[in-house]
């Protein structure tokens, strides 16, 4: 499918981003490695496991043009829901249904649970810190609070505004 067939799908703004991140991570002007693809996915935003990176690389033959990577971008944002999958997560853990979590267990399993990040894309343990007490204040959040999480889930998940 070419990159005007996926007009349909995407604003013309998100496909200027899309390509402006293409190009700046994809050395030749075509993602071949699992490396590319993975910086630039969750650079835009996405959170693909490393199984669906693997299978979106393997079904392009290796290797994507432009046209290829808005074929996958298409295909993942039509099963990521990652605010929605997220707020399950959380109501799994809370059988009482009360909606919140105290800050200090949501720092701990933010923290400690999911994929571990590789030195190359990861932040420093301070870095890290820094960046969750960012989120909470954010969230106004007290270090010994409760946080309600489905406000906390759509502060954590909002894009990035473009003057940080």
């Amino acid at each position: 499918m070419n990159s005007f067939a996926m007009a349909r799908y995407f604003r013309e703004q998100d496909i200027d981003e899309f390509r402006e991140c293409f190009y700046l991570f994809s050395r030749s002007g075509q993602i071949r490695s699992l490396e590319e693809l993975t910086v630039i996915m969750r650079s835009l935003g996405m959170s693909p496991t490393i199984a669906e990176l693997k299978k979106y690389l393997k079904d392009k033959g290796g290797k994507m043009s432009f046209a290829d990577f808005l074929d996958v971008m298409h295909i993942h944002s039509t099963v990521e829901d990652l605010p929605k999958e997220v707020i399950e997560a959380f109501r799994a853990g809370d059988p009482e249904r009360k909606g919140t979590i105290p800050a200090k267990q949501l720092r701990h399993i933010l923290l400690k649970w999911g994929e571990k990040l590789s030195p190359k894309e990861g932040l420093h343990r301070l870095e890290v810190s820094q960046f969750m007490d960012q989120i909470f204040r954010e969230a106004n959040v007290s270090p010994n609070g409760l946080v309600k999480y489905e406000d906390f889930v759509k502060i954590a998940c909002a894009p990035v505004p473009d003057y940080y």
